[in-house]
């Protein structure tokens, strides 16, 4: 039997980081079930400090997922889920993504996700094969090539 998975990634503000993640991989934030937050809320589920409102929109508070724009809806979608945790990132990750760049150049998209807040860190190869490891605003290594 074949599973599917779901990336999660731990980190102080998950709004924050599927905003910028949505944008870097052109994919899109999961919509709100407004309805459903409300059943929750008037059934006793939820708390309202259990809920936030993010871009105009009332959302859970810790959490928040992106998937490919085509996909928003479907059940086995690509996804990557934010969520909140206590501690601030101490060490490098021991599993992190790679963003494939197909026509664009590393130098490019290095600018362009600087500009938008992410960080240099160094760059690397193997043979014929190179790439640059990032880190996102909230310090979380991903490779760019």
């Amino acid at each position: 039997m074949a599973y599917n998975v779901q990336i999660c990634v731990d980190c102080t503000d998950a709004h924050r980081q599927a905003d910028w993640w949505a944008e870097t991989l052109g994919w899109t934030l999961e919509p709100s079930d407004q309805d459903y937050i409300s059943s929750m809320l008037d059934q006793g589920f939820a708390e309202p400090e259990d809920v936030t409102e993010h871009n105009g929109v009332r959302v859970w508070r810790d959490g928040a997922a992106i998937c490919p724009p085509d996909q928003v809806g479907q059940k086995d979608r690509l996804r990557i889920l934010f969520q909140p945790v206590p501690e601030p990132k101490t060490v490098k990750d021991r599993i992190h993504l790679d963003v494939i760049l197909g026509d664009m150049a590393k130098e490019e998209a290095r600018t362009r996700l600087e500009q938008r807040g992410a960080t240099f860190l160094y760059e690397a190869s193997q043979g014929p094969q190179s790439w640059y490891t990032m880190a996102d605003p909230e310090g979380n290594e991903f490779c760019i090539g």
